[in-house]
């Protein structure tokens, strides 16, 4: 089952169920789906559905991030539309495993004790292997501590 018939399938649910914002936050999802598809014309690939789930999420944790402390209405949605949308993500890596495909990445480019200079060759090799998997900047950070 592709993701956007799995996201019409739980909105009808949640609109089944008068559940509105788990509904909303769906209905936008299977938008960006949707709009995804189109502007490709043909099927999403099941990477692709990803990227746009990933894509909603990073926004919603930006707008999360923008909105100032006395908006806990704004702030109430977007944790609810959060905690929506990451059903539909995979499983990110945690620190332990980033580590270890770095440490991996590391030996395959040669870079024992990378510095600065290494972090773009590095990033080029590594980014591939984590692409939906990590978030990037954890990733950035992490390989950030390997450098000297």
């Amino acid at each position: 089952m592709s993701k956007i018939e799995e996201v019409r399938t739980d909105m009808f649910k949640a609109m089944k169920a008068g559940d509105k914002e788990t509904k909303e936050s769906l209905s936008m999802l299977l938008a960006a789906l949707k709009n995804k598809a189109i502007d490709k014309r043909a099927d999403l690939t099941e990477e692709e559905e990803i990227q746009v789930v990933m894509k909603e999420i990073k926004q919603t944790k930006e707008a999360l991030e923008l909105t100032p402390a006395d908006r806990t209405e704004i702030i109430e949605e977007c944790t609810r539309r959060l905690n929506v949308l990451e059903q539909y993500a995979p499983k990110l890596m945690d620190e332990t495993e980033i580590r270890e495909v770095i440490i991996a990445t590391l030996k395959e480019v040669g870079a024992e004790a990378p510095t600065a200079k290494d972090k773009g060759r590095i990033m080029k090799v590594l980014m591939p292997k984590v692409k939906g998997k990590a978030d990037g900047k954890l990733v950035n950070e992490i390989l950030t501590t390997f450098m000297q």
